[in-house]
């Protein structure tokens, strides 16, 4: 937290950074330090337009921690913070806090009250560098984590990948399902999904769950009628450890098909025989 942070020459990057993408890691390359912000700042701002996050903070702050900077300094954003001007950011935060001597940012960076502040003040102050990054894209298109979202949500996760760098992920407590998986033949194990960060659509997926190959639900289990609310549901290939109440981190890598309603429980078996090797051929 910043409060905890003594200032020294640093090379400082800044930015909100949800999802960790191409785009933010140009940001970051360079840096021993990345500055970003919690809560989300729309969250304080406005609440209403305030989006589902790609990456909690601790998936974010391990991320950022995995391109080789030095620390995450993370900002607890709030009224007060937000109604600071660009020049008391500059000047509490970046200098007297930080001791920057190099700040990068992309080249759509705002900050301070009402977003007045953007990337050509910070370059136009004498205390220290300024790195202006132009947007990423990939095949043509901008980088952005609000692009990345509607993939995500769109179950468009392999696309998703090649604009993160990475698969996409999620993480949650193993919780007790109906067991109806068990008695299918594939136990899953279960998560409720984090009603705050984006979640991928409805369907079958190929994954990773904890480093193993895995054939993973996301939705509402319409062949049984269950009324329930959405679940994650990982059925672990080749392993039968039990989960239950352990984090599980679930990487998305390719998405098999969409929900549906089987007219039997024996079609139903049959399609997630398929949906498994499949999975398999995926994960090779």
């Amino acid at each position: 937290m910043l409060q905890d942070t003594e200032p020294r020459p640093r090379r400082v990057a800044v930015g909100e950074f949800d999802g960790v993408h191409l785009g933010h890691r140009e940001v970051i390359r360079g840096s021993d330090t990345v500055l970003t912000f919690e809560p989300h700042p729309l969250q304080v701002i406005r609440p209403e337009a305030a989006p589902k996050l790609l990456t909690s903070l601790d998936i974010k702050t391990e991320l950022i921690s995995e391109l080789g900077v030095d620390e995450v300094v993370v900002i607890p954003f709030d009224r007060g913070f937000a109604e600071q001007t660009p020049a008391q950011f500059i000047d509490r935060v970046l200098v007297e806090r930080l001791g920057a001597t190099r700040v990068a940012v992309g080249e759509n960076f705002r900050f301070g009250h009402h977003a007045a502040g953007d990337a050509s003040l910070l370059a136009a102050d004498p205390r220290f560098e300024t790195r202006i990054v132009p947007l990423v894209e990939v095949g043509n298109e901008i980088v952005s984590s609000s692009h990345i979202r509607g993939l995500v949500a769109a179950g468009e996760v392999d696309v998703a990948t090649r604009f993160l760098g990475a698969p996409f992920q999620l993480r949650g407590e193993v919780v007790s399902g109906d067991r109806r998986g068990r008695e299918l033949g594939f136990p899953t194990a279960n998560i409720v999904p984090d009603q705050a960060l984006m979640c991928p659509g409805h369907g079958v997926y190929a994954a990773r769950a904890d480093g193993i190959c895995a054939a993973v639900s996301v939705g509402v289990r319409p062949t049984f009628g269950t009324g329930r609310a959405v679940l994650i549901e990982a059925y672990l290939l080749d392993t039968n450890t039990d989960l239950y109440g352990q984090t599980l981190k679930v990487e998305f890598l390719k998405r098999l098909r969409g929900e549906r309603r089987f007219d039997s429980v024996e079609a139903l078996i049959k399609q997630m025989h398929h949906d498994v090797e499949l999975t398999r051929e995926v994960c090779r």
